[in-house]
């Protein structure tokens, strides 16, 4: 028998042995999808900010252990958890996390479930929402621990399963998120994964795959710009600075940036300021405003040039008022970069988890500190269809990602589960098959 006739049954055997598997799949997800939807509906009623998960850890690590996991390890980055299931095969390590922090968004969904928490950030309390989906992200994780856990004699190698915190943003000026996992030796605890893989609920007809290589989601930098005027009676502006007044015409100028000094044809880029506050009185001129803000693109090189021309925009506008402005960088977090061969590879396990087809999809302009993972070794991540079956324009727009209408459809649920143990399962026969 010849090296190719060997080659044509081995890929016929490990074809027969792949379609079994799927079956057996698919069924004990079915199995377990109305643990999986309670726990995200527990999860949903009990949202904790980043680095603030203690409760969601909790829950998340006595699971891993429930299921006999050969290691599970707490605390790291402040609260995540790292789970670790041995095959009874040898092979190598793939990796797949969730995060698990919730958002300061008030919930007005009316859901049985809703959330009725309040938390601390930035010094106020403030309510907490799972504005967008990690609740999900962690039931489904948790379904996939218990599917693989049933079948480890069959795994071909080990998994490594990452409850993440903060992806959101650690509070200032606390560090965390997928950068300091790894700072934590999350490698050496994972035990050196070749391959991540993640995914995110978002805006889609439930139960629909979508993915797109290389550049997926941007670069994110969430950004700070303190403007120092000086105080006064409101009545006699002259007699100090006005810092509200310069605010108002940075937030205008900073518009031209993206608009009118970058080249459009390179990368999409983005600047958005979402608070500003300032003051005490409406007859009192304050001394400072600050403003948060968040800038987005796909490009390096963009990037760089973008920093330099909105510092340069806060600290001249506000000289020419008198004022002076600080601007600052709170945190930051590259392009989520989807690596094209592994994305070929395993988008066929993405086709078999759901009923409806696999499609590619365009950019999207939010951010995944996942990427942190994709710098250290290929890394796929995909979305997760959650719409409601029916559903009109107007409300589609409404239930957006951090929308206080952040909604997920839980008939959903199995097929992200289904698709955490494909890529799995599949990556790991693959690497397998290499080696022989």
């Amino acid at each position: 028998m010849n090296k190719l006739t060997l080659a044509l049954l081995g890929a016929l055997l490990l074809s027969a042995e792949t379609l079994a598997a799927d079956t057996d799949v698919d069924t004990a997800v079915a199995a377990i999808e109305d643990q999986v939807i309670s726990w995200r509906h527990d999860f949903h009623r009990h949202p904790e900010l980043s680095n603030r998960e203690f409760r969601t850890a909790e829950i998340v690590a006595e699971h891993l252990r429930s299921l006999r996991f050969d290691e599970v390890h707490t605390q790291i980055a402040h609260t995540g958890v790292i789970g670790v299931l041995k095959g009874g095969k040898p092979g190598p390590t793939v990796a797949l996390r969730a995060d698990m922090d919730a958002l300061p968004v008030k919930e007005i969904t009316g859901l049985s479930f809703a959330s009725t928490a309040t938390g601390e950030y930035r010094g106020a309390t403030v309510p907490v929402m799972h504005a967008c989906g990690h609740d999900a992200h962690i039931a489904i994780l948790m379904g996939a621990a218990s599917v693989l856990a049933e079948r480890r004699d069959q795994i071909a190698g080990t998994v490594a399963f990452i409850f993440q915190p903060a992806e959101e943003g650690p509070p200032p000026p606390e560090d965390g998120g997928a950068r300091l996992m790894l700072e934590e030796n999350l490698m050496s605890l994972a035990h050196q994964p070749s391959a991540f893989f993640g995914l995110h609920v978002f805006p889609g007809d439930a139960g629909e795959l979508s993915y797109r290589p290389r550049g997926t989601m941007a670069a994110a930098d969430m950004i700070k710009i303190t403007v120092t005027g000086r105080q006064t009676h409101g009545s006699s502006p002259w007699l100090g600075v006005d810092p509200i007044v310069v605010a108002s015409q940075i937030v205008t100028a900073l518009q031209t940036v993206p608009s009118r000094q970058l080249d459009v044809t390179v990368a999409p880029s983005v600047l958005t300021i979402g608070k500003i506050s300032g003051g005490l009185r409406g007859n009192i001129i304050p001394d400072e405003v600050e403003m948060l803000g968040t800038l987005r693109n796909f490009d390096d090189d963009v990037r760089e040039v973008m920093l330099e021309r909105i510092e340069r925009t806060v600290t001249k506008v506000a000289e020419s008022a008198g004022a002076t402005a600080r601007f600052e960088i709170e945190h930051s977090v590259p392009v989520t970069w989807n690596d094209p061969d592994l994305v070929d590879r395993m988008v066929p396990s993405l086709q078999k988890a759901s009923a409806l087809p696999v499609r590619e999809r365009a950019l999207i302009m939010g951010a995944e500190d996942f990427s942190y993972f994709q710098k250290v070794k290929p890394g796929f991540y995909f979305f997760l269809g959650i719409n409601p079956e029916t559903m009109s324009d107007e409300l589609r727009a409404k239930q957006s990602n951090h929308s206080p209408m952040f909604t997920v459809n839980d008939a959903a649920m199995g097929t992200g589960v289904r698709a955490m143990v494909n890529v799995a399962l599949d990556y790991l026969a693959g690497e397998q098959s290499v080696t022989n």
